[in-house]
C-alpha cells in the first residue's frame, strides 16, 4: 500500500491533475515546441513571496518569461570573488545565451525582506536563524539609510519607500555587469523597474525620467 500523502502534497497533486487536463492536454502543440528549446524575450526578477507570481500577474504562457525569484527581488552587484553566484549565473544565461531584450525588476507591497532590511530585526542573527536573510538584505543598507532619514523605520509609508528603493538598488546593480551595460548602451537590452501593490492589485512602472513609479491603467 502506497504511503499516504500529506494534505499539502495532495493540494499540489490535485493542481497537477487540473493542469494536465486543462493546461497541458489542450496545448500539446505549444508544449511540443517548447520541448525543442526556449526563447523568451523578457527576464523578470521578482520576490519569492508566494503572493506575487510573475506568470500570474503578467498572465503569460510557458516559455514567455525567464524568471528569477529570491528574497526581496535583489540583484547583487557584479563580482568575481569565489562563491556560488546564483543570480549572476541566471543573468548571464538570460543575457548571453537566451539574449533577452528586456529585464524587469519587480518589487511588491508588504515585502517581508524589505521590512526586515528597514527595521534590521534580523541583524546579528546566526545563519539558519535569520543570518542568511540578514546577509542578503544587507544589499539594501545604503538605501535604508536614505529611507530611514526621511520616513523613519516604522509604518507602511516607510516600508513602501523601502520596497521601491529595493527595485532601484537592483537596477543599479544590474548595470554593474559589463555585458548588461554594453547591451543597454547598444539598445539590445532595456532595464525596467516595476512594483506590484498587493493591497489593490495595481502594477506600477518606474519612469526613468522622473524616478517615480506610476500606476498602469
Amino acid at each position: 500500500m502506497a504511503d499516504a500523502h500529506s494534505p499539502q502534497l495532495e493540494r499540489l497533486l490535485a493542481g497537477y491533475r487540473r493542469f494536465r487536463e486543462h493546461g497541458w492536454t489542450p496545448n500539446r502543440e505549444r508544449w511540443a515546441d517548447l520541448r525543442e528549446g526556449q526563447s523568451p524575450e523578457i527576464m523578470v526578477i521578482a520576490c519569492s513571496d508566494s503572493r506575487v507570481d510573475p506568470a500570474q500577474i503578467f498572465d503569460v504562457d510557458p516559455g514567455e518569461v525567464f524568471v528569477v525569484r529570491n528574497v526581496a527581488a535583489m540583484v547583487p552587484p557584479f563580482e568575481t570573488a569565489p562563491g556560488h553566484h546564483g543570480v549572476s549565473a541566471a543573468l548571464e544565461f538570460a543575457v548571453q545565451v537566451l539574449k533577452v531584450k528586456e529585464i524587469v525588476v519587480m518589487g511588491h507591497g508588504m515585502c517581508g525582506g524589505c521590512k526586515a532590511a528597514l527595521t534590521q530585526e534580523l541583524h546579528g542573527t546566526e545563519p539558519g536563524e535569520g543570518g542568511f536573510i540578514a546577509d542578503w538584505i544587507a544589499l539594501l543598507d545604503d538605501a535604508r539609510e536614505h529611507v530611514a532619514a526621511q520616513f523613519g523605520t516604522q509604518g507602511r509609508e516607510a516600508e513602501r519607500e523601502m520596497e521601491k528603493a529595493g527595485v532601484k538598488v537592483s537596477l543599479h546593480n544590474l548595470r554593474t555587469f559589463p555585458c548588461i551595460r554594453r547591451k543597454e548602451a547598444s539598445g539590445e537590452l532595456r532595464l525596467r523597474g516595476a512594483f506590484f501593490a498587493i493591497s489593490d492589485g495595481v502594477l506600477h512602472v518606474l519612469d526613468d525620467s522622473d524616478g517615480h513609479f506610476h500606476p498602469v491603467d
